[in-house]
């Protein structure tokens, strides 16, 4: 396979084939991100993709998801990613998913029609890091999209039949706005109404504009107990009529998968439980992004 640089993949693609078929995020400006900054945007060339996916052929038979790598896929010009997918349907025919993530612009850069045909294609799953529903914070961190558009953008995937798995940011909001993040982040994610909502608790990457407004005093990291109060009041707020909220990777402080509305009852007792310290909590030194 032909990786360069740092890669990065959901942890529900840990067993997929990574197809890398772009070189880091065309957006590339949020300031809590380090992943992709020593990256250039590029798109590959099809004889490289078309190469990997030979490889795949020949030693990847026992997988039978593929993610498309890095950070940007859906800006792939239509005619393009309809012939990598159509090469990975007609070369990998054990196949049964393709993964992808997708932001905003590129979303935005399909027509309904065209998210339909990748989805026929075989695109069933995409990732759309929201972070939080507040318009201030979104702004703050240089997202490069309004709560209205993420709405708007994240239903465009669910028509297409596409799934729909939304990341969100614990702690973005600091003390100050803390509240506000969670109510309007639950209001977001409500309004989309995912399959899927990843919560994941912020963890400062050295490098990042986010880390260096830490160190100069400008961006207060919340404690422990305040993230999981802000976690539960996110919960609160969020009504799906059929999803799982899922806060259970390693840089969160309590495991949580729940399945919404049946599970928000017990899921939310078990964080008030936690909070008055009768739950323990995942140690700082096991924590990891």
């Amino acid at each position: 396979m032909h990786y360069e640089g740092i890669m990065i993949r959901p942890p529900s693609e840990a067993d997929s084939i990574l197809l890398q078929v772009t070189l880091g995020c065309s957006h590339n400006k949020c300031t809590f991100c380090g992943t992709f900054r020593d990256k250039r945007f590029n798109i590959k060339t099809d004889a490289i993709i078309f190469e990997d996916i030979e490889f795949a052929r020949q030693y990847c038979r026992r997988q039978n998801r593929v993610f498309l790598c890095d950070g940007d896929v859906m800006i792939i010009p239509q005619k393009r990613l309809v012939n990598i997918l159509t090469r990975i349907r007609e070369r990998l025919p054990w196949v049964e998913r393709v993964g992808l993530y997708a932001n905003t612009k590129g979303i935005g850069m399909k027509t309904d029609e065209q998210l339909k045909e990748l989805h026929d294609l075989g695109v069933k799953i995409a990732y759309m890091g929201l972070e939080t529903g507040d318009d201030q914070i979104l702004k703050e961190i240089r997202k490069g999209a309004d709560s209205e558009k993420m709405i708007t953008m994240g239903k465009r995937i669910k028509k297409a039949g596409i799934k729909l798995s939304v990341t969100v940011l614990i702690g973005l909001g600091q003390r100050e706005r803390s509240a506000v993040h969670a109510g309007e982040t639950g209001r977001v994610l409500s309004a989309i109404d995912p399959d899927y909502v990843g919560a994941l608790t912020l963890m400062l990457v050295p490098g990042t504009e986010l880390n260096d407004q830490y160190e100069r005093g400008e961006f207060i990291l919340i404690e422990p107990e305040e993230m999981l109060a802000e976690l539960g009041l996110m919960i609160a707020s969020t009504h799906l009529s059929n999803g799982w909220f899922h806060a259970n990777h390693a840089s969160n402080y309590l495991p949580i998968r729940a399945k919404l509305p049946q599970d928000k009852e017990k899921t939310l007792d078990l964080i008030s439980r936690a909070l008055k310290g009768k739950v323990a909590l995942r140690p700082e030194f096991l924590r990891a992004l």
